[in-house]
C-alpha cells in the first residue's frame, strides 16, 4: 500500500508560548491559531506563504484552547474557549477587523471544547466544559439564548461534536425526507461516550444511549459528515491509547465498529470533508490516517509527523 503523498510547510507564529489549537475557514484561505498566551492570530495562506492578519487580545484570561470558524452563511464570525471558564464569539466587522460581540461566563471551570452546530440550524454553537456540562447557544431574535445539558459528565467534558444536519439514509429514503433532529456526541472524564438528541418540544437535551469502551478519559469526539448514506458514523479517542469508530448502520443504536490500538495517549480525531479518512492525532506527535474499504475493514493509509508544533510555537 502506497503512503499519501501530502505537502507541508512550517512558520513561525509569533506566539509566545504553546499552540493548542489551529483552525483552517470554510474556504482553506484563514488560519485562526489559539494559544497559552491568551491570543488568537489570524493568518492569510497563500500557497505556502503565510500573511497575519489579526490579533485578537483581551478576550480571554487564561490559556485559549480552541477556536472554530462558522460557516459563512451566518457571516466570518469565530468562537472561542478557554480556562479563563469563558467562551467568545468574535465578529469581523470590517476587513481583517474583528471584535467580541459575545461573552459567556456561566460555566464553573475551564471551558475545552467549541464547535459551531450545521449552519442549516441557524447561529448556534455548543461548548463542554470541565464542570461536567454542555451548554448550547442559540442566535435568536437578535441576541444569544443559553441552554444547557447539567451533568453530562462526571468529572468533567473535554470534547463536543455535532451531527450532521442531512439525516442518515436521506439519499436513499422513500418518500418525504424526515426533518433533521440537532444531536451531539460528547466526551468525558468518566471514560465515557454519550449521544445526545435536542426534544424540540420540552426545550431540553435527551440521552439517547451511552457508550463504553474506553479505559481512560476519551479526549475528543468526532462525528462523521453525512452524504445521505444510511448509517452515522463516530469517532472518540482516549488517553488509554485507543480510537473507538462507532456506527448504528447494522442495529439503528451506536455500536463497536472498529477499534485502532496505537502507540501513545490520543487527543484528538477528525474526519475528512467527504467522511471517508479519519486523521488521529497521538501524544507523540504522529498523524495516522484511516480509511475504510468497500468490504467495510478499516486501513491504514499513513504516518506522518503532526502538523502542530506546539511547542516551538509553529504551525506547519
Amino acid at each position: 500500500m502506497s503512503k499519501a503523498q501530502s505537502k507541508s510547510y512550517s512558520f513561525e507564529t509569533g506566539h509566545e508560548e504553546m499552540i493548542h489549537d489551529a483552525q483552517l475557514d470554510y474556504y482553506g484561505k484563514r488560519l485562526a491559531t489559539a494559544s497559552s498566551d491568551r491570543t488568537i492570530k489570524i493568518f492569510e495562506l497563500n500557497g505556502s506563504s503565510q500573511k497575519l492578519l489579526s490579533e485578537l487580545k483581551g478576550g480571554h484570561n487564561g490559556p485559549v484552547w480552541q477556536v472554530s470558524w462558522s460557516h459563512p452563511t451566518h457571516g466570518n464570525l469565530l468562537a472561542s474557549c478557554s480556562y479563563d471558564r469563558k467562551v467568545c464569539i468574535w465578529e469581523e466587522v470590517q476587513k481583517n477587523q474583528w471584535q467580541r460581540s459575545y461573552a459567556d461566563e456561566k460555566h464553573q471551570a475551564s471551558v475545552n471544547s467549541v464547535t459551531w452546530g450545521p449552519h442549516e440550524f441557524g447561529r448556534i454553537f455548543a461548548a463542554a466544559s470541565a464542570d461536567g456540562s454542555v451548554s448550547v447557544h442559540k442566535f435568536i431574535d437578535n441576541r444569544w439564548v443559553r441552554g444547557v445539558i447539567p451533568q453530562a459528565h462526571q468529572g468533567g467534558v473535554n470534547a463536543v461534536s455535532w451531527a450532521p444536519a442531512i439525516p442518515s439514509a436521506s439519499l436513499v429514503a422513500q418518500g418525504a425526507i424526515p426533518k433533521p433532529q440537532m444531536r451531539l456526541v460528547t466526551g468525558g472524564c468518566d471514560n465515557l461516550v454519550k449521544i445526545w438528541a435536542y426534544n424540540e418540544g420540552k426545550d431540553v437535551w435527551d440521552l439517547q444511549q451511552t457508550l463504553s469502551k474506553h479505559k481512560g478519559w476519551v479526549r475528543d469526539v468526532a462525528w462523521a459528515p453525512s452524504l445521505g448514506l444510511p448509517g452515522n458514523t463516530v469517532a472518540s479517542c482516549s488517553e488509554d491509547s485507543t480510537v473507538v469508530i462507532w456506527t448504528d448502520e447494522k442495529k439503528g443504536s451506536m455500536e463497536v465498529a472498529h477499534s485502532i490500538e496505537c502507540k501513545d495517549k490520543v487527543w484528538r480525531v477528525s474526519w475528512s470533508t467527504m467522511g471517508n479518512v479519519l486523521a488521529v492525532s497521538e501524544g507523540n506527535s504522529k498523524v495516522q490516517l484511516w480509511k475504510e474499504s468497500v468490504d467495510g475493514k478499516w486501513q491504514n493509509l499513513s504516518t506522518m509527523n503532526e502538523g502542530l508544533k506546539k511547542a516551538e510555537g509553529k504551525v506547519q
